[in-house]
């Protein structure tokens, strides 16, 4: 027998000892195969037995849509002879110069490990192959060759203790290498295998999980009837499963806490019993990291939409909070002067009432004061996991506990080093701190911070644009030369800014640019007599210093020009600049010398007008006195032809007209002659203490019958015991005047009142009518002689316009006031105001 021929009954031997070449199937290495591809991520796997020239593949798995490998196909390639004979593992990134095909696929990636009997001989390899190249990673090597090895155990417990061992070890070897929660349940799903995955995901040990109903164990009860319709979906088809039945489901660990898993259940026909593996895969990171790249985009769309830097705020809050479905979420802004924090958004979940905690007084909090100011003065995130264990207190910490509040977060929004906010969040579930949730928020506190900083610089830069288009319309509008220069070192003038073409209008010259030039200029075209002023301006503006002066500047027409410059000064970062503005005033000069001028004229005029009202009131005065002797022989003739009994009829009559019409005369002439005397002064008073009360009787009482005439109702409401200083005469004169006029300008069936009083050292009597009344721009002109109001001249009442001028006169004498005003309804109401003591002298 030849050396080839002894290997090929050695390879034989190997195959049918471990009866894989008769089984009708190996449902578990195909199991492994296939698990092998999804670990992996690969295009193939499969396990083949043999020597270096002749290979015979047991299992293989490759995609769902290629034929099946049968089992027991012979190959030869040149990477698993590789494996064979160096007895390693064959890893290759790029296989494109070993040409291979598996599941009719080319293989440009390869991963071979070789399987060993108990003695260490070589029994075959299993490998992984993918139709592209690829660097396989230390991990996927790693599970691949876990995967080898349990492919190994069966084949040495195949060899060793035959078929009813193979089965229990395979199964061992599978749960200690799958990473993945394997879970063995048999018809009725009581679990016959747990492995360690299992345990360490569900918190149930092998000893406590076995012999138990999987559903009552892990399932959720809302899960159940989703798993249970899974079980009977395999339970009734009765045949192995390839790809599994995949369904998502909530599963609760020992604790009672819920995670999200997906569920693959397989079927095995072993030894004519139906067995199930079920692949339970913890989908809590997956979901954890899809509801925080959830809440990312979130935000970068909320920042995308906003449409200010307050909206940014706002929309980070509610993206976050709506996302991840935590209770409430607040964003504070940090004030501008930094002596306080105050809370500008809150958004609470729409099934949750947390008014008692979202509407707690301060809205402004101080430094350090509460969760906000805390996390603003720390300038870090304060997690609290629970509220009702932790120890610090800080303001609304009761009214959060009282809203079912547990978890609280406080995360700092900052520019640099400057905190700009705090966004707080709170949820009613106790929250641990999670590193990739902590990262997320410390990402959104940082995008929240670079964005607002960027708006507000884009805020700024149209708010400075739009203040230079502001300043430049102003200006534009301006008559004026607007300017800034700045002061350099060396004491020289820069020019920083000048609205150029206003400068003709102001000094009909049209001005460089340049500071010095235009100094310069005006230096130039000053008048003579205002240089040392300039001068003076120039040093006082280059020492840094506010400055104001008005010059003469000869324009290029010819003409002077008064000009009105004013400076003031500033510093900003370092550097001193001047703000001034130069307007034109030589049309105020020229006001001003015109005002002069017809100043001049007025009082020429005033001078005249004095002079020609003095020559009035004499004229009056002679022509009064002048007329007193005859009217008053007219009246003494007419009396003398009354007392005559011959006289009758309609000479009497006659006579009777002289009399009342003269006597008219001499009250008028007694009228300006009074005017004529207090005008002058000559007018003495006899000033004595008077009862206000008595008098003013006296005058009513000798009123009443022309009142009753009228049907005027006379009504007095006179304080009882106020006594006035006044002359008896002349007050009785001021009553009587009152009286007459209210009775006179009263139509029938009218009231009169009389009241008196005392304000403060004054004593006041006040005549009140329901008459025709005064129009309210006419009561300026009352108390000017002869003037009668056009109520007055309507009504064809007669009237010299004298009676209420000698009044005021009376009154002015006394050192009293008098005032008229409309009446609450109708009428007109005369307040008089006289001295309660007697006038210092």
């Amino acid at each position: 027998m030849t050396t080839v021929d002894a290997a090929r009954d050695s390879w034989l031997r190997i195959l049918r000892a471990t009866g894989l070449l008769d089984a009708p199937e190996t449902s578990s290495l195909d199991r492994l195969t296939r698990l092998a591809v999804r670990l992996a991520g690969a295009a193939a796997a499969s396990v083949a037995l043999g020597d270096r020239d002749r290979q015979v593949i047991i299992s293989a798995a490759g995609p769902d849509n290629a034929p099946p490998v049968p089992r027991g196909t012979h190959m030869t390639s040149p990477l698993c002879r590789r494996v064979i004979d160096t007895g390693a593992p064959v890893v290759l990134d790029d296989t494109r110069w070993h040409h291979q095909t598996v599941h009719g696929l080319a293989v440009r990636a390869y991963a071979g490990f070789p399987l060993r009997a108990a003695d260490g001989e070589i029994l075959g390899s299993m490998s992984v192959t993918d139709t592209e190249p690829r660097t396989w990673s230390a991990r996927e090597l790693e599970e691949i060759g876990d995967l080898a090895a349990a492919v190994e155990t069966e084949l040495r417990l195949r060899l060793a203790h035959g078929r009813s061992l193979i089965t229990a070890a395979r199964m061992r070897a599978v749960l200690d290498h799958t990473p993945e929660a394997l879970v063995s349940i048999d018809a009725d799903g009581t679990v016959t295998g747990w492995n360690a995955a299992s345990a360490r995901l569900f918190g149930w040990s092998a000893e406590e999980a076995l012999g138990r109903d999987l559903a009552e164990l892990v399932v959720s009860r809302g899960s159940r009837h989703v798993y249970y319709q899974s079980l009977r979906r395999m339970r009734s088809s009765g045949r192995p499963s390839q790809s599994g039945d995949r369904t998502e489901l909530v599963a609760v660990d020992r604790d009672g806490r819920e995670l999200p898993v997906e569920m693959s259940l397989q079927v095995n026909i072993e030894y004519g019993e139906p067995v199930f593996h079920t692949f339970l895969y913890d989908l809590s990171a997956r979901r954890r990291a899809e509801t925080l790249r959830e809440a990312q985009h979130a935000v970068t769309r909320a920042l995308a939409n906003a449409g200010s830097a307050e909206q940014s705020a706002t929309g980070t809050v509610t993206a976050v909070v709506e996302t991840l479905g935590w209770a409430c979420g607040e964003y504070w802004r940090v004030d501008p002067d930094e002596n306080g924090i105050t809370r500008v958004y809150s958004w609470t979940r729409p099934d949750l009432d947390l008014s008692e905690f979202v509407d707690a007084e301060p809205v402004t909090l101080r430094p350090g004061q509460g969760l906000p100011g805390a996390a603003w003065m720390s300038g870090h995130d304060i997690w609290i996991s629970d509220l009702t264990g932790d120890p610090r207190d800080f303001l609304h910490k009761g009214a959060a506990l009282k809203g079912g509040l547990r978890t609280a977060i406080g995360l700092p929004v900052r520019s640099g080093r400057r905190v700009l906010g705090v966004l707080a969040f709170y949820d009613q579930a106790v929250q641990e701190p999670d590193d990739d949730l902590v990262a997320m928020l410390d990402g959104v506190g940082a995008h929240l911070g670079r964005y607002k900083e960027r708006r507000r610089a884009e805020e700024l830069s149209l708010a400075l644009a739009a203040s230079q288009r502001h300043l430049d319309r102003i200006v534009s509008q301006l008559n004026d030369f607007v300017w800034t220069f700045e002061v350099t070192d060396d004491r020289d003038l820069k020019t920083v800014y000048t609205s150029h073409p206003d400068s003709f209008g102001v000094f009909g010259i049209l001005m460089s640019h340049d500071a010095e030039a235009i100094m310069e200029t005006v230096a130039r075209h000053i008048h003579p007599d205002d240089a040392p002023a300039f001068a003076a301006y120039r040093e006082t503006l280059a020492s840094g210093m506010a400055a104001e002066f008005e010059c003469r500047i000869t324009g290029l027409d010819g003409g002077i020009h008064w000009v009105w410059t004013r400076a003031v000064p500033r510093r900003q970062d370092g550097r001193l600049f001047i703000d001034g503005i130069s307007t034109d005033v030589t049309e105020r000069h020229q006001l001003a010398d015109e005002r002069e001028r017809l100043l001049a004229q007025e009082q020429q005029q005033v001078r005249r007008l004095k002079e020609l009202d003095k020559m009035k009131d004499e004229l009056v005065a002679v022509v009064s006195h002048e007329l007193r002797s005859p009217i008053g022989a007219i009246r003494g003739y007419a009396e003398m032809l009354m007392d005559d009994p011959g006289l009758a009829g309609e000479h009497r009559t006659f006579v009777d007209v002289i009399d009342r019409k003269s006597a008219h005369l001499q009250r008028l002439v007694d009228d300006l002659l009074d005017l004529a005397r207090f005008d002058a002064g000559h007018i003495g008073l006899d000033i004595r203490p008077l009862s206000l009360e008595q008098l003013a009787l006296q005058a009513i009482d000798e009123h009443r019958p022309a009142a009753t005439v009228k049907q005027i109702v006379l009504n007095t409401a006179l304080a009882p015991g106020l006594t006035v200083h006044a002359d008896p005469v002349r007050l009785r004169q001021v009553l009587d005047n009152l009286l007459s006029n209210a009775i006179r300008y009263t139509p029938e069936n009218g009231v009169v009142t009389v009241t008196s009083g005392k304000e403060d050292d004054r004593v006041t009597v006040t005549v009140a009518d329901t008459g025709i009344g005064i129009p309210t721009e006419q009561y300026p002109r009352l108390f000017d002689r002869f003037f009668r109001a056009s109520t007055a001249l309507e009504s064809g009442v007669k009237g010299t316009g004298l009676g209420l001028a000698i009044t005021r006169a009376i009154v002015d004498a006394h050192d009293g006031t008098i005032e008229a005003r409309p009446g609450r309804e109708r009428g007109t109401v005369f307040t008089v105001r006289l001295p309660a003591t007697p006038a210092k002298d």
